[in-house]
């Protein structure tokens, strides 16, 4: 009964999407433990391209139960939207479920994430400015709306009424904004919980079944390890969990099911939005890189930061997480780019060289990149399909990825298509 969690080793968009995809295909069932629709997933398959941000990326399969636990924040209209308009693509959605303790993003906490960044000024975090945080911080206070007050209008009423009235005060005395009309809402979400009614279940108690049934459960993580709430960048992270371990909060079920642990990661590294990013390219190499890679946000369109692949920052995945295996993404995207770096440590401005990503900002400020050179690689690999077709300086390069990191290397992406991989 393998248990499987897909998590990302960077700051996201590692091509999780493709790598969920194709052990999905293997599974039985598949679900979503955390985050909201500030993530996003691009799947190409049969030749179509699929962006997902809520719905997990098992539904593409007509018989696979696709979960969303309790951890996930959901914005009802967005779900909504996400299932129409797969639906109108001939996506089924039988087999949907998502737990009545995940809890509902609402308008103030849209208007509040946005009202919040501006107040910050220069200071701002870079939110995708959905209300995730928000919600989360109100899952936090206690006085947040759930999936299943949504599906019970008297209940939902009841509590929109009284936390609503709360976060306009805040929304007009505090940030100056204008007010939400609470009865609108109440009507407009009332429309969604009937959408969606048929959908709520049980998740923790599906999940447990089906691992008693030894049926094989994939876990996909949404954002990554270095946007994880204790374990990243912090402040510029994300609200919930990545990691690994978040998946059993988020889904109700123990580590003891869990059989293995996959991380993502490009062959050289991204990050949208503000932070820290030592290996970054602000030169034309980065463009060129950003620009054979399509190096734009699923969710958002942002262009990405680009830069070398940071071994650091993946040896602090592979230990959070406690990794089986990697999936290196997008090797492809390095043909013809001359020269290869990889940061294997940083130096601080005392000369002393470390090796484990440091847990503060102020700290990660006072680093620069230790990096060893590799010969590049040129020519189209998009069609190799065993590690032995693949160039020698290809070969050398993941087989050195592989000692920097501390942890085998099971796949490797040589193209978006779901074929495009070769598994070691």
């Amino acid at each position: 009964m393998p248990a499987n969690i897909v998590v990302g080793t960077q700051w996201g968009d590692e091509g999780k999407g493709k790598i969920i995809d194709i052990i999905a295909s293997r599974a039985d069932v598949v679900v979503r433990s955390q985050g909201g629709n500030n993530a996003g997933h691009t799947v190409v398959s049969a030749g179509e391209t699929y962006k997902l941000h809520l719905i997990p990326s098992g539904i593409l399969y007509k018989d696979t139960p696709c979960l969303i636990g309790a951890g996930v924040v959901l914005d009802p209209k967005d779900i909504c939207c996400e299932i129409d308009s797969l639906s109108a693509r001939g996506i089924s959605f039988d087999n949907l479920k998502i737990d009545p303790r995940a809890h509902v993003i609402m308008p103030w906490h849209i208007t509040l994430d946005g009202l919040s960044e501006k107040f910050r000024g220069n200071s701002d975090i870079g939110t995708t400015k959905r209300g995730i945080g928000p919600c989360y911080m109100d899952k936090y206070e206690r006085c947040g709306l759930r999936v299943y007050d949504l599906i019970h209008p008297e209940i939902f009423a009841e509590k929109a009424r009284a936390t609503g009235k709360l976060k306009n005060k805040i929304i007009t005395e505090v940030y100056g904004g204008e007010p939400h009309n609470i009865e609108a809402i109440i009507k407009e979400y009332n429309e969604y919980g009937k959408k969606l009614a048929k959908y709520v279940d049980d998740v923790s108690v599906l999940v447990y079944n089906a691992a008693k049934e030894n049926k094989t459960i994939m876990f996909e993580g949404a954002q990554a390890t270095l946007l994880d709430i204790d374990y990243g960048t912090y402040p510029y992270v994300t609200s919930s969990h990545p990691v690994s371990a978040g998946v059993c909060v988020g889904t109700g079920v123990g580590p003891m099911i869990i059989t293995n642990i996959i991380g993502v990661a490009k062959a050289y590294t991204t990050r949208v939005g503000k932070g820290p990013f030592p290996t970054e390219l602000e030169d034309k190499t980065g463009e060129t890189i950003r620009n054979k890679g399509g190096e734009f946000g699923t969710t958002t369109g942002r262009p990405r930061r680009t830069g070398w692949f940071d071994a650091v920052i993946v040896r602090h995945s592979v230990r959070v997480n406690g990794l089986s295996s990697l999936a290196i993404n997008k090797l492809d995207t390095l043909s013809d780019i001359g020269p290869l770096k990889v940061c294997v440590a940083y130096k601080k401005s005392d000369g002393t060289l470390i090796d484990d990503f440091p847990p503060a900002l102020e700290e990660l400020a006072d680093c620069t990149p230790v990096y060893e050179t590799f010969k590049g690689f040129s020519g189209d690999i998009s069609g190799c399909r065993s590690f032995d077709e693949l160039p020698e300086e290809c070969k050398v390069y993941i087989q050195r990825l592989e000692e920097l990191c501390g942890c085998p290397i099971s796949m490797v992406g040589v193209g978006p298509a779901r074929d495009q991989i070769i598994e070691r």
